[in-house]
């Protein structure tokens, strides 16, 4: 591999940093995934939604204090401000958890991008020191143009690797936020509605006609 490394040139030095941050990243964010599972509770979440039917709202603050489960963060920031506007505070903190969940995405997306550039690019420079040897020792001496040749190869295929392995995490993890947004809205609606009947339940018992 070291062999392998030096015969691709220069460009193999920009490759292997973004093989390692791409490594890093996809580390970071499988991490970061496990974590949200290991942390959701869906009994939490069900028993929130049945005080919030019966407008215990002391009682959800106990039992979400220090939870961190994301859907519960995001109820409970609606279920905080339902004097006011519960459907945008549950927005602004479903925005917070998405840009929490899609960190370092466009970091990935770059990569996928940019290596197989920078192989191609690698490639044109053995292309043109391949000609260069061939140029100064003729067609006498066709192994010093292996060199070059070499240099493109590596280069191209370390840059399509680097890619194509890339690809696969960076689909899971927009899978799971595409996913986890689902959720979001899922549960966000049936605290609205919860919340409407309540509403709408008290306008009745006040005599208030609308």
């Amino acid at each position: 591999m070291i062999e392998i490394f030096k015969n691709g040139g220069p460009v193999m030095y920009p490759l292997l940093l973004c093989s390692i941050i791409t490594l890093a990243v996809i580390l970071e964010r499988t991490f970061f995934w496990v974590g949200v599972r290991w942390r959701y509770n869906q009994g939490l979440i069900d028993e929130i939604l049945e005080l919030s039917r019966q407008g215990k709202w002391d009682s959800i603050r106990e039992k979400a204090s220090g939870s961190r489960n994301y859907i519960i963060r995001i109820l409970v920031n609606g279920i905080l401000h339902r004097e006011y506007s519960m459907i945008k505070a549950m927005e602004s903190a479903a925005s917070d958890e998405i840009r929490r969940m899609r960190r370092f995405m466009g970091v990935l997306d770059t990569m996928i991008t940019v290596a197989p550039l920078m192989g191609i690019f690698g490639t044109v420079l053995g292309i043109i020191s391949s000609f260069e040897i061939l140029g100064a020792s003729g067609i006498q001496h066709p192994e010093a143009v292996t060199g070059g040749i070499a240099q493109a190869l590596i280069t191209t295929a370390s840059g399509l690797g680097i890619a194509i392995l890339t690809v696969f995490p960076y689909n899971y993890f927009n899978s799971r936020v595409e996913q986890a947004a689902l959720v979001i809205e899922k549960y966000a609606t049936s605290l609205e509605i919860v919340n409407e009947k309540m509403v709408t339940g008290e306008n009745g018992k006040n005599g208030v006609v609308e």
